[in-house]
């Protein structure tokens, strides 16, 4: 049955709870380099944010904040390697390439960008890269098989 509990214990999960030392290493180098391409990602826009984009109405204030906040998730992965984690730096570096993507196609806030200025394409890459590495991070965290709980018995005997 899935309540609350389960639902909390699972967004909590953290590598040491799979049974598989292959899933848990999977998840701690997946996690630990999607957090590296999300401060990569930070750092790109903090630069350009230094840059002149703080002169930009809305756009500005989101470089800031994008840039603050990647940092703070990555750190946080690192730290803590919640499964809730690894999915909302997951969800950071989409929604940072998808907001580049449509400041390029439609605008954004009234401002429009384009591919051709520094770090665009770079940033691009790094931040569905970040994306898709936490992903994969995350899915294995979330499937994987988990250690049993102490005092059940092990369907398999072992020797003392």
């Amino acid at each position: 049955m899935f309540n609350r509990e389960s639902a909390i214990r699972l967004l909590l999960r953290r590598p040491g709870a799979l049974r598989s030392w292959v899933a848990r290493w999977t998840v701690l180098v997946l996690g630990g380099t999607g957090a590296g391409f999300l401060v990569w990602s930070g750092v790109i826009h903090l630069m350009l944010w230094s840059d002149g984009y703080k002169d930009i109405s809305v756009i500005g204030p989101l470089f800031l904040v994008q840039g603050i906040a990647s940092i703070v998730i990555a750190v946080a992965i690192v730290a803590f390697r919640w499964l809730v984690l690894l999915a909302a730096g997951a969800v950071a570096g989409v929604a940072t390439a998808v907001g580049l993507l449509l400041s390029v196609n439609v605008g954004l806030f009234g401002y429009t960008e384009t591919l051709s200025v520094p770090y665009a394409e770079l940033s691009l890459a790094v931040e569905f890269t970040a994306a898709f590495v936490l992903l994969i991070a995350a899915c294995v965290l979330a499937l994987a098989g988990t250690v049993r709980a102490a005092g059940r018995p092990s369907p398999v005997p072992s020797r003392i």
